[in-house]
């Protein structure tokens, strides 16, 4: 493999520009965007200046049938992400998809097989856990500072009007439990393991969404650790914390707090130490978005390091599919009122 990689962008909208940023920057670790791509052309040429981009195209099929791409980063609406990864993988190229992963679990499950049945890379871009709050999380209970963790909440609850960047999020059928919650419920696997059985409770307190727009679920983690994972875009209470997932984990000798101020409380040892996680705001970001445009970076960096390697990523399509066997069980369980075991 080369030491350079040919980078192809499909989807140049809202939160793409989070990813084109991040590209260009890893560009001292062998990234070049070769090429964009979007169904608006106006926005895949404005993407292409502004990034220095040689080629955009307002055709996917152009662009992987004209470029020698080794990687393609797909950052469309989740109805397009089944028949962009196909074609990219289909070609054997190595495909980056942004959550949620499909529309429901067996599309996951078939693109999934196709790039294992066509040897190629593929992930997920699965950034909440590279958010630089839960990295430091992470190495506190790697560390064994609280032991075993037991108990946990995690919760992202906020009444931002995300609709005026993303207006379509108001016509999903099936909304905040694939959208944030997919999120919220990786983090909680991501910090005590897989999942036994979930329960949930679906609200729409928002009349203008169709689907719905607040979802609070209890996890049974096989470990024996519970914990309640809840994410709305309804809350009316202040300070709102937004974007920050608000947090709290509980072990057999301690206990840590993540608050809305990007501050870790760390209860172990019989002492109480306040830790700053307020994550570096890159040259491209801004307040307070930088939480999530660094993570989006650090996912882009892992992704990439992991291709290179090859190596599957943390957040491989094998691995993802964990996570949205739990969005699915949630639907379930809020539908017939009862604990539900995600599908393998």
């Amino acid at each position: 493999m080369s030491d350079r990689s040919n980078i192809g962008i499909i989807g140049c909208g809202f939160f793409a520009q989070n990813h084109l940023q991040s590209w260009r920057d890893l560009r001292d670790q062998g990234v070049r965007i070769a090429a964009v791509c979007d169904v608006d052309p106006a926005r895949a040429k404005a993407a292409a200046w502004e990034f220095a981009v040689p080629r955009w195209y307002d055709d996917a099929k152009k662009m992987l049938d004209n470029e020698d791409l080794d990687l393609v980063d797909i950052i469309t609406q989740v109805r397009s992400h089944k028949p962009l990864v196909e074609m990219a993988v289909g070609r054997g190229v190595a495909t980056i998809v942004q959550k949620p992963f499909g529309n429901s679990l067996q599309e996951c499950r078939d693109m999934k097989a196709l790039a294992e049945k066509n040897g190629t890379f593929l992930a997920v871009h699965e950034n909440f856990r590279f958010q630089y709050p839960n990295r430091l999380i992470s190495e506190i209970i790697r560390r064994g500072d609280i032991g075993t963790p037991n108990w946990a909440r995690i919760a992202f609850r906020t009444g931002y009007d995300i609709y005026e960047g993303q207006p379509y999020l108001l016509d999903e059928e099936r909304f905040i439990v694939v959208d944030i919650g997919a999120h919220v419920l990786d983090m909680a696997r991501f910090f005590l393991g897989e999942v036994d059985h979930l329960s949930a409770e679906l609200q729409k307190r928002d009349p203008r969404v169709r689907g719905e727009d607040t979802a609070t679920m209890v996890l049974r983690h096989t470990s024996g650790a519970v914990s309640i994972v809840d994410c709305t875009y309804a809350s009316r209470a202040l300070p709102d914390p937004f974007p920050a997932t608000l947090l709290e984990i509980e072990g057999d000798k301690g206990a840590i707090r993540l608050r809305g101020d990007l501050k870790i409380e760390l209860s172990a040892n019989g002492e109480l130490t306040v830790i700053d996680a307020d994550a570096p705001v890159l040259h491209w970001a801004e307040r307070p978005w930088h939480v999530v445009q660094e993570s989006v970076f650090r996912t882009c960096e892992h992704v990439y390091q992991a291709f290179k390697a090859g190596r599957p990523a943390d957040v491989s399509a094998s691995d993802n599919i964990k996570t949205y066997a739990l969005c699915e069980a949630a639907y379930v369980a809020a539908e017939t009122g009862k604990a539900v075991k995600p599908e393998e």
